[in-house]
This record gives C-alpha cells, structure tokens and sequence, in this order.
C-alpha cells in the first residue's frame, strides 16, 4: 500500500479510534509513516508520541490492546478513522474513553 498520499500536507496524521461494538470515540492520537506502517502490518494500534518522540504501541504496558477491525481514511486523506475491539480502558487515567469530561454551553438537544 503507498502511503504517500496520508503525508502530503503533514508529517503527523490525527488517528480517531472508536470501539466497534459500541461505537463509543475512545481516543485521538497521531500517526506518522512508521506508526501507520506498523499498525497495518500488526493489525494493532500503533502511534506517534508527540511528548515523547517516539512509537507508542497500545497497550504495550497497560496490556490494554486495540485490535484493529477496520480502517478508514477521511475524504482528503488526511485523517484516519480506526475501529478496534478494544481492551480494557483506552485512556491513561483509567476510563474506557478518553472523552468523558461532558462540557457545559447552551447547547440544543
């Protein structure tokens, strides 16, 4: 597969994962070549840690994996869409998702 075409306008790409069983968004993270490189050959997740400068395989240490389902790249190319069964919690402080933090605003329901 080239992979050109997902680095034309950056060298990091967001990666959106969600759970494919519960369609719940359980984190964003980034990928450059190397980690998509490797997501796709080991069919899980692998990302770019912007603090550290370095792979950051999931689950690696927690045991908390993301097998890949399916993928999907965006319209332009530049953003993916990962679908996994997810293990245990995705996010570091120990929630399935990253994104439970409900905002408050003047919101329509």
């Amino acid at each position: 597969m080239q992979l050109d075409q997902y680095f034309q306008k950056a060298d990091l790409i967001p990666a959106i994962v969600q759970d494919v069983d519960t369609k719940a968004v359980l984190m964003l993270a980034y990928m450059n070549r190397e980690s998509l490189e490797e997501t796709l050959k080991t069919g899980r997740t692998c990302f770019y840690s912007r603090s550290r400068k370095c792979l950051w395989r999931k689950g690696e240490t927690s045991g908390h994996v993301q097998k890949i389902v399916k993928m999907y790249a965006d319209c332009d190319d530049d953003t993916l869409l990962i679908l996994v069964h997810q293990t245990g919690n995705a996010c570091h402080t120990g929630s399935y998702s990253c994104f439970f933090k409900e905002m408050e605003g003047n919101f329509d329901e």
